[in-house]
């Protein structure tokens, strides 16, 4: 992690600059996006079926809802069918 850091270095020296954030606080917000922007693909899949489920929402809609979401990340992935997904939550 402490490469990862020093390689933003220069993100951070300019959210300091561009926010009232403090350093640490900058650093600790550039590894936040960094940790969710590694997140895979069923990871994702399994964290957002759990918080929509968690908002009452039933599996029919959720796995809509997550389709559509796929294909909007930083790095896309293939597209999956409902049945992938449903796969992926539940084995």
């Amino acid at each position: 992690m402490l490469e990862r850091r020093m390689t933003h270095d220069d993100l951070v020296d300019h959210l300091v600059r561009s926010t009232p954030l403090q350093r640490g606080e900058a650093a600790r917000v550039v590894l936040d996006v960094l940790a969710y922007f590694d997140e895979t693909t069923e990871t994702f899949v399994r964290r957002r079926h759990r918080e929509l489920q968690s908002g009452g929402l039933h599996n029919a809609e959720i796995f809509e809802r997550i389709a559509a979401e796929l294909p909007h990340r930083a790095v896309a992935p293939p597209e999956l069918s409902l049945r992938q997904l449903r796969r992926i939550v539940y084995g």
